[in-house]
């Protein structure tokens, strides 16, 4: 029985303790390469300046002026013409990971909860980015609060955020009142306190991609680097056939009740049209953007999906 209680409670929320296990899968997928070879996130983490760095970026010939300790004597004797190296001068990048967790995410019909996805997401990025030297920090938000963590290159900037998801998930409820606009106020947010330059991971239910939603997005994505990462259960792009169903929703004292006949053609027809609009907005807007765009769903496991999904985009990358 404990043991089954566990597995239960691994598959609706999440804890501490599980959160920071997720460093020991970052092998599992390559976020982050150098430039050359292809990498999902190269070119934000350096200046198009080039000067002294760790990076080395090409070699030219020599001009006045250049350190003389930056000559390739190799390509120099080849070539009877003095070179000279230059590398990339790197760039501190913040990494801001908005991770939801609201009333709409505490659902799941196979593998997991989303609101467990996305914060096993957001474990996994954060450890990503922090061993590549990055500034980590976050906004957990939700239907009632969000709490803010400032980038910072620390474990314990990325503790705190793990603290934050926990304690969200921990407190979810299906009997929870949904806010409509969390996102929104979200990337408002982020808005305010992203620079040129950084780096904003979107972690979201993939229904609330709105008007509102999608032009804070635009916005946001005209200064910073943004990875999107839109949450889906099965359910919510496909009716299973099963006869008459029952839904009832709860708004304050109000409460709505719906029957749907799922064995009706017509109606699965028109859900699922619904969840490939909505799949459409998303790729529009990632390709309006030019940003990188990798849905998750919940009947899987998130590691296998980043990595299956980072290898398609990566001609040549091997398992």
């Amino acid at each position: 029985m404990p043991t089954s209680m566990a597995v239960d409670q691994g598959r609706t929320r999440v804890d501490l303790a599980g959160l920071i296990e997720m460093r020991h899968r970052v092998r599992e997928i390559r976020l982050f390469s150098m430039p050359n070879r292809g990498s999902p996130l190269s070119g934000v983490h350096h200046s198009r300046l080039r000067g002294r760095g760790v990076d080395f970026d090409q070699v030219r010939v020599y001009q006045s002026g250049d350190d003389v300790r930056n000559i390739d004597w190799r390509v120099t004797a080849r070539t009877q013409v003095p070179h000279t190296k230059l590398f990339h001068e790197e760039r501190e990048r913040p990494v801001f990971i908005l991770a939801e967790q609201s009333q709409r995410l505490f659902f799941g019909s196979a593998h997991a909860f989303k609101s467990v996805v996305v914060a096993r997401a957001a474990a996994l990025l954060g450890w990503a980015c922090l061993d590549h030297n990055d500034r980590i920090g976050g906004l957990v938000f939700g239907d009632r609060a969000h709490h803010e963590v400032k980038p910072r290159r620390s474990k314990q900037s990325l503790l705190q955020l793990f603290n934050h998801l926990e304690r969200f998930s921990q407190g979810l409820s299906a009997a929870d009142m949904a806010t409509p606009d969390a996102l929104v106020q979200a990337l408002r947010r982020a808005r305010e306190v992203l620079r040129p330059g950084n780096l904003a991971i979107v972690l979201c239910d993939e229904r609330g991609l709105d008007d509102q939603s999608e032009q804070q997005l635009i916005l946001l994505g005209r200064h910073v680097e943004l990875m999107l990462l839109p949450v889906y259960d099965p359910l919510d792009r496909a009716l299973p056939v099963a006869g008459l169903l029952r839904f009832q929703q709860s708004s304050g004292q109000d409460s709505a009740e719906l029957e749907l006949d799922t064995n009706a053609d017509a109606l699965r027809a028109g859900y699922a049209a619904l969840a490939q609009a909505r799949m459409m907005r998303w790729q529009q807007l990632a390709q309006r953007l030019n940003v990188m765009l990798l849905p998750l769903s919940s009947a899987e496991d998130v590691v296998d999906q980043l990595r299956d999904q980072l290898d398609t985009r990566i001609p040549g990358r091997h398992r």
